[in-house]
């Protein structure tokens, strides 16, 4: 679990055209620059293939990370590489999970990243040097069985058995020795130590009981022995090394029933700390429950059942009442409600009714309704979710990294302490043999003392619970690293249009001139309005559709440049726009400036329309401000956030009016996607971590600017799901401040398991050098604070959400 250093080549996918393919690699390599694992990146031309060369630390800069700010710039991987997630089989402890690393490290261009509390593996690969089935070979040889998971992305995987379908065909006692089988090898080592105790107590010899009790040295701690010879293969020292040198150390003593008491606790603690994560993978793992297997297809002679896998775009199929929805689309036909927690988090049912959008995996309430197929199975937002999350769970956070780091020096540390114990002390008291009894026996109970268990298993099973809790609440987290730079959050900037506003403009006030009334002045408007796509265009029709309008169309409509629109109905010339639309009418101008300017002034975007050469009046619109936005931004307050941000490329006029209802400390009006950007760059170093939130579309360049991004309303957007660091599900402003606070939440809990964990060693190993704590009290202790970690780890998953309150001016 060191730092290593690795050189990559990747070759890119750009466009053809030169001046759009300079500025996309150079919008590239800008952002991978600023990434902290990455060092001397640069993009040469080999071959006419255009290549990223770079140093990365392995354990900070996955390719993943690549990945996504290749797409920010628009460009695209080769194939030469890949990456997978598989599920492993077999990985009982963080040290297994260092094994694992250090071994697929080893080979030519593979970068491993494996986690024990999710028990998943991340490897990227270059095709050219490594094959899928050469890794997964050697991870046979170490005795693990690996399986594709939802994140198996790479075409390689099709050999590979399904990780939900490794355990079929099993009793439930099965399942459960499947999943914790240190509970059957401890179980059996603690019936075999209990006898021994029991036989020696009566009498019974030592050439009767001493054998028992190595038998219980092989039936607790053959995984202990495997992991020790795996980590001395590759001469590294971790937890394992020190409790097989204790076991073995109190066995030369003739202590054997201690020493097998030691590794009895200690698969006991693996197997506990094993069973009280499975609660934080349970909460990962529904998200795989809520898909549904088969689907009730619509063919021309009825219906028939079939897999989801085999449903194609555009097929129709049956969702009955009470029935999960099989596949993203669109309601053909019907009309229903639809519960969308698992997917969005929302808490209430979603009318759908034609032509509305749905989500698979997600439970159709009364009504049956007709869906349209419009994604493969593999590409459903739910699919796509499942994956995010199980690549999330590898993805290791400063903290485990900087952890694990210590783990690396430490370990060799605490051997040579034993070592001096060992040797040193004996001679220092007279070199009799009672005195190596007793220092040996002391430095056996320290090496268990000693042992950083709590401190490697601690971080990670927070950031497990932290990303599970997470995602039931309909949020994606990408990581450790991200959930970690949102509970130290300083400032936060916001996107305007969709995230503090609804992102649907409204008519908000309608100024008839010369008598004429409001309708006449709309249904004008619309005549003209109604064949646009611009958002105010269909503002003005709905407008206009409420107040009777029948749906006369103008004809003729021409947009005149940088004024509005131009049109004829029933022989009249109608015009719509700017002020600039009726400029050659002074008398015009000065009847309406007035008017334009107050709505302005009020933050409103205002139009004039003109008929036959005569001014109708103004209509004003205005993009409605979320109810939820200034209760959101009180929260982040409430959580610590010093400064908040709005960022628009809307008019000064609209800006300041959501601002000052929002309640953001700044504004900045009139921006281009690249000013944002660069605004958030500056914001970023003057406060230091900063969140952009935004939809994950427009404003990709500043949330890949941002120390993390956050995209609302991702299940909906297939590119704000794959690009953002923190992906909020539904469009609910209000999740955001949650975020921050389970982030904080999960901060302290991280913080409280390493006082834990260093706590005990700085209590436990003194008492054990100077004899008042055994062999036996240290590994309780030892192993206690192990499960204590854990269990304060879990209760995130308990995490609440704030009762909302209502912010009054």
């Amino acid at each position: 679990m060191s730092k290593r250093r690795a050189r990559i080549e990747i070759p890119l996918l750009a466009p053809d055209d030169a001046p759009e393919r300079a500025r996309r690699l150079g919008h590239f390599l800008r952002h991978v620059r600023d990434e902290a694992g990455v060092r001397d990146a640069e993009i040469v031309d080999l071959d006419g293939q255009p290549t990223l060369r770079a140093v990365v630390n392995q354990g900070t800069t996955p390719l993943a990370t690549l990945e996504r700010l290749a797409r920010h710039a628009g460009i695209d991987f080769r194939e030469r590489w890949g990456h997978i997630v598989l599920g492993v089989e077999g990985m009982a402890s963080p040290q297994s999970a260092s094994n694992i690393e250090a071994a697929l490290n080893s080979l030519p261009n593979v970068r491993a990243s494996a986690s024990f509390p999710s028990r998943t593996l991340r490897i990227e690969f270059d095709r050219s040097s490594c094959q899928l089935p050469e890794i997964v070979m050697r991870l046979s040889r170490m005795g693990y069985r690996v399986a594709a998971t939802h994140a198996s992305i790479d075409q390689d995987a099709a050999f590979l058995p399904r990780k939900e379908r490794i355990a079929e065909g099993v009793t439930r006692a099965g399942n459960f020795l499947r999943e914790h089988p240190d509970f059957a090898w401890a179980g059996s080592g603690a019936a075999l130590l209990l006898l021994g105790v029991i036989l020696s107590w009566s009498g019974v010899t030592s050439g009767i009981t001493t054998p028992m009790f190595l038998l219980v040295y092989v039936l607790a701690g053959w995984h202990t022995a495997w992991d020790t010879l795996q980590a001395l293969r590759r001469f590294t020292f971790n937890i394992d090394v020190l409790m097989f040198v204790a076991a073995i150390g109190a066995g030369i003593l003739g202590h054997w029933a201690e020493g097998a008491l030691l590794l009895v606790l200690f698969a006991f603690g693996h197997a506990g700390e094993d069973l009280a994560m499975s609660r934080a993978r349970k909460a990962i793992k529904s998200l795989h429950e809520v898909a549904p297997e088969t689907a009730v297809l619509r063919t021309d002679g009825g219906t028939r059942t079939v897999h989801v896998d085999e449903l194609q775009i555009g097929d129709v199929v049956l969702v009955r009442p009470g029935e999960r929805v099989p596949a993203d689309g669109s309601v053909r036909s019907g009309y229903s409600t639809i519960d969308q927690s698992a997917i969005t988090g929302e808490a209430r049912p979603v009318e759908k009714s034609e032509g509305d959008e749905v989500f698979a995996g997600t439970v159709n309430g009364d009504g049956a309704i007709d869906v349209v197929v419009e994604k493969l199975s593999t590409d459903t937002t739910l699919a796509k979710a499942i994956r995010l999350v199980e690549e999330a769970q590898t993805q290791k956070s400063p903290t485990e990294l900087f952890t694990a780091k210590v783990e690396r020096f430490y370990v060799p540390l605490v051997l040579v302490a034993t070592a001096l114990l060992l040797f040193g002390m004996p001679l220092l008291a007279g070199g009799a043999i009672e005195d190596w009894k007793t220092w040996f026996y002391r430095s056996m109970a320290f090496l268990t003392a000693a042992s950083p268990c709590a401190l490697a298993i601690g971080t990670p099973a927070a950031t497990l619970s932290a990303l599970g809790r997470a995602a039931r609440m309909g949020v994606l987290i990408k990581g450790g690293a991200h959930l970690e730079t949102l509970g130290r959050l300083r400032v936060v900037a916001f996107d305007k249009t969709g995230t503090l506003t609804l992102g649907q403009p409204r008519v908000v006030g309608v100024h008839p001139l010369h008598g004429v009334d409001e309708a006449a002045l709309l249904h004008a408007a619309a005549s003209v309005e109604v064949g646009s796509a611009h958002p105010l265009a269909q503002a003005i029709v709905d407008a206009a559709t409420e107040r009777g309008w029948g749906g006369g169309a103008a004809s003729n409509v021409e947009q005149v440049v940088g004024k509005g629109l131009r049109g004829v109905l029933d022989g009249d010339v109608i015009e719509i726009g700017s002020l600039r639309m009726i400029e050659d009418d002074p008398d015009a101008v000065r009847a309406v400036r007035n008017t334009i300017e107050r709505e302005q002034r009020g933050g409103a975007t205002a139009v004039v329309v003109r008929r036959a050469g005569a001014p109708l009046g103004v209509i004003a619109l205005a993009d409605t401000m979320r109810t939820d936005a200034p209760n959101a931004i009180a929260a982040l307050r409430r959580n610590g956030v010093e400064r908040i941000v709005m960022l628009t490329g809307d008019n000064e006029g609209a800006a300041r009016a959501i601002a000052q209802q929002a309640g953001v400390d700044e504004h900045h009006a009139a921006l281009l996607p690249e000013d944002k950007m660069r605004e958030v760059a500056r914001l970023r170093d003057a406060y230091g971590r900063i969140a952009m939130v935004g939809d994950g579309v427009n404003d990709a360049p500043a949330l890949a600017a941002a120390s993390v991004g956050v995209a609302m309303g991702a299940a909906g957007s297939d590119v704000a799901l794959e690009t953002a660091d923190v992906a909020l599900m539904h469009d609910d402003l209000a999740k955001f401040p949650e975020t921050v606070r389970l982030a904080k939440f999960a901060r302290r809990i991280i913080a409280q398991n390493l006082v834990i964990a260093l706590g005990v060693i700085a209590l436990l190993a003194p008492l054990a050098i100077t004899g008042v704590a055994s062999i036996g009290w240290a590994v309780v202790f030892h192993e206690g604070s192990t499960i204590v970690v854990v269990l304060n780890a879990l209760r995130l998953l308990r995490f609440k959400p704030e009762a909302p309150t209502t912010t009054t001016d």
